[in-house]
């Protein structure tokens, strides 16, 4: 988890009182982080990385003193009009689509102020921003900007300027090769043909993101009004993250301004509302709390409270249902101030009767010879739909860190064809087996997301056929009870005419087959596959039906 390092004199400054250690240390680790290190001058905080705010100084300052009661009233924020805009292009759309920017004037700067930035940014960048694939943020002195910006993509030699902390121009390209940081996050780009600037009226370039900003808007202890572009892939973490950094630099005296960029004026700072129930509150923390008694809990939490609903600042990105805000009120209330109960019933824990069946089935495909793998539930589009020659939907990771794994298994059988690919240069022949969870979208359910538990299994071989695969399913199904059919079907990823579906007691239960070259070509296998794939769930609901397990 991310640490954050706080001068004491600094802390005590933004809170307003002088604090015993005593108070630094039983106070923030009771508030949800711990003190990693101490000195006599400075602190190292660790932040859970579900509280973006506190990795400033000054976020952390404000919440410490809320919930020490060194402050009484909530914090409010507010932007003025700035009349200044940024012009998107089309051109950047498919490289780093959004950008949303603010102006803080009259930020006093100072030694610890400046570290606080350059600390909050960095950490920004490795937490919430996903090492700035995510989200990156540029820090700018207003004073050498000329407006209208515009933030567009272009060609990577088209353009050269100084970049930070060099005094010799260089194109984007040589960026990315000789800059330490264009080493660094080089790989960002990595399948670009175009790169993401932002140039002032001027032609100026103000950044690169998300690599480097340029020397010339360069933040120093004489820089008064700051200019913040946050750039990024996800439109709500830009968002979040630009709140985050503006009411940081209003903590440091700065008044905010707003700046219309993508026809969006930014950054939004009103406050959300969640209802709460403190029926649910009592039940889910085994207290008697009354409504009255809410207002003063929040409060310790930054949050408020108009006797209906919990009033969210913009910075709190963290709270996305009403657990968070219980989990707020706990640690307001003091996990210390709980009192342990015995439960009055006892339990004996066992096997779930899913895994029983699971481990049956797994026991009955070893014995006729099969190797059980484990796959990992993440894959990617390629594997799942195009080497499969297959479309099922799916259900895709809004931020995921590698473009190998960013979407759920919809089903099972290209996680097999992996395993045969990778495998082979081993000797033949290759039966495998796996029972695991595949994923896909369904609005029905609160995640949106339903699960269900398969059986595939296949075998590689220079004989391997419809017939031999079949084999294996008549066993299986012997050995469950149970009797079933085979109806003709098609599916693009088996042989035309070697397919069928799996049908029993008037239940689809899923696929046979032999694999089609295509496929075999796509995924560099030289022998013959054939495969089958069953839902796992409703086998063993027939099981139970018939009384076999």
């Amino acid at each position: 988890m991310p640490t954050i390092n706080i001068s004491r004199r600094y802390l005590e400054r933004l809170v307003g009182k002088r604090m015993s250690e005593e108070v630094l240390l039983n106070r923030i680790s009771m508030m949800g982080t711990a003190i990693e290190g101490s000195t006599k001058d400075e602190l190292v905080i660790e932040i859970f990385p579900n509280r973006p705010d506190m990795l400033s100084v000054e976020g952390f300052a404000r919440a410490l003193s809320l919930f020490i009661g060194a402050r009484k009233s909530l914090p409010k924020y507010s932007a003025r009009k700035s009349g200044l805009r940024v012009n998107v292009e089309p051109s950047v759309r498919k490289v780093r689509p959004f950008i949303r920017c603010a102006l803080v004037r009259n930020v006093r700067l100072d030694d610890d102020t400046i570290r606080s930035i350059m600390q909050v940014q960095e950490k920004l960048h490795q937490t919430h921003g996903r090492k700035r694939r995510r989200v990156a943020i540029g820090i700018h002195d207003f004073s050498r900007m000329k407006f209208p910006l515009t933030y567009k993509a272009v060609e990577p030699e088209s353009i050269s300027f100084v970049p930070l902390g060099e005094s010799r121009p260089m194109n984007l390209a040589q960026i990315l090769k000789r800059h330490p940081k264009g080493q660094q996050y080089a790989f960002i780009l990595e399948n670009e043909s175009k790169y993401p600037i932002l140039i002032d009226s001027s032609n100026n370039v103000m950044s690169f993101p998300p690599i480097i900003n340029g020397e010339l808007t360069a933040v120093t202890q004489k820089t008064k009004d700051i200019f913040i572009d946050i750039t990024g892939t996800d439109e709500l973490a830009v968002e979040q993250t630009l709140a985050i950094m503006v009411t940081t630099l209003a903590d440091m005296g700065g008044i905010i301004y707003s700046v219309k960029s993508d026809n969006k004026m930014t950054p939004d700072l009103k406050w959300n509302r969640m209802p709460i129930n403190v029926e649910y509150v009592n039940k889910l923390l085994g207290l008697s709390l009354k409504k009255s008694d809410l207002n003063g809990l929040l409060l310790k939490m930054g949050l408020g409270f108009d006797g209906r609903n919990v009033l969210i600042p913009p910075y709190r990105v963290d709270i996305l249902h009403q657990f968070d805000l219980v989990e707020d009120i706990a640690i307001a209330y003091g996990y210390e101030n709980f009192e342990p109960q015995i439960p009055s019933t006892s339990t004996i824990g066992a096997e779930s009767q899913s895994e029983i069946f699971s481990r049956h089935i797994s026991e009955i495909m070893v014995g006729f010879g099969f190797i059980e793998v484990s796959t990992y539930h993440l894959s990617n589009y390629t594997d799942i739909k195009t080497r499969m020659n297959y479309a099922l939907p799916y259900v895709e990771l809004a931020n995921s860190v590698s473009s190998e794994y960013n979407i759920l298994r919809p089903w099972m059988l290209p996680m097999l064809m992996k395993v045969l690919s990778e495998n082979k240069t081993q000797a033949f022949p290759h039966r495998i087996f796996e029972i695991g969870t595949v994923f896909s979208p369904d609005s029905r359910e609160e995640t949106k997301v339903s699960e269900r538990k398969m059986l595939a299994a296949a075998i590689s071989d220079k004989n391997a056929d419809f017939t031999k695969i079949r084999q294996v399913l008549d066993a299986l199904m012997l050995a469950l009870g149970l009797k079933f059919e085979l109806e003709p079907c098609e599916h693009q990823t088996f042989i035309a005419g070697r397919v069928a579906s799996i049908v029993a007691y008037g239940e689809t239960l899923g696929f046979i087959g032999e694999i089609s070259p295509q496929v075999l070509t796509a995924w560099q296998l030289e022998t013959p596959v054939a495969a089958f794939e069953i839902d796992a769930g409703m086998l063993k609901k027939l099981v139970e039906k018939n009384h076999k397990i």
